[in-house]
């Protein structure tokens, strides 16, 4: 049976919880409607995350991106709405979401939102000759 879309995402047992480490998903092919005009809007969604003790699986997250393709929603509301989603299910040390929205009128739109832990530091970074 074919998927369809869904709100639910769905989540398993981070394999290194002991270690930080980045999972960076890039999803190129982001649809949802404008609000106003009921237009389709474009965006690259980039999503950033330490894992704690879970992490999403991508069929799921597929589904659920997917689920915006017949939704009104402004470009800020729906990139939180993204953070909030995954935050409440799988709790991550550090997320980042990222969207890249197409030009519009002339104007182009990133919205950019973060959550993480008080107690979580990242890492230093390194840098080799």
């Amino acid at each position: 049976m074919p998927s369809q879309p869904s709100k639910l995402l769905e989540t398993f047992a981070n394999p290194y919880p002991q270690r930080d480490y980045t999972i960076r998903i890039r999803i190129p092919e982001f649809t949802c409607l404008c609000p106003k005009t009921g237009q389709p809007d474009f965006a690259e969604i980039t999503l950033e995350y330490v894992a704690d003790r879970l992490c999403v699986e991508l069929k799921s997250l597929k589904n659920y991106i997917w689920s915006f393709r017949d939704q009104g929603a402004f470009h800020e509301a729906v990139t939180n709405q993204i953070l909030d989603d995954l935050v409440a299910v799988t709790r991550p040390r550090f997320m980042r979401v990222s969207a890249d929205f197409n030009v519009r009128g002339g104007i182009y739109t990133k919205v950019v939102v973060e959550h993480s832990l008080t107690e979580w530091r990242a890492a230093k970074p390194v840098s080799l000759p």
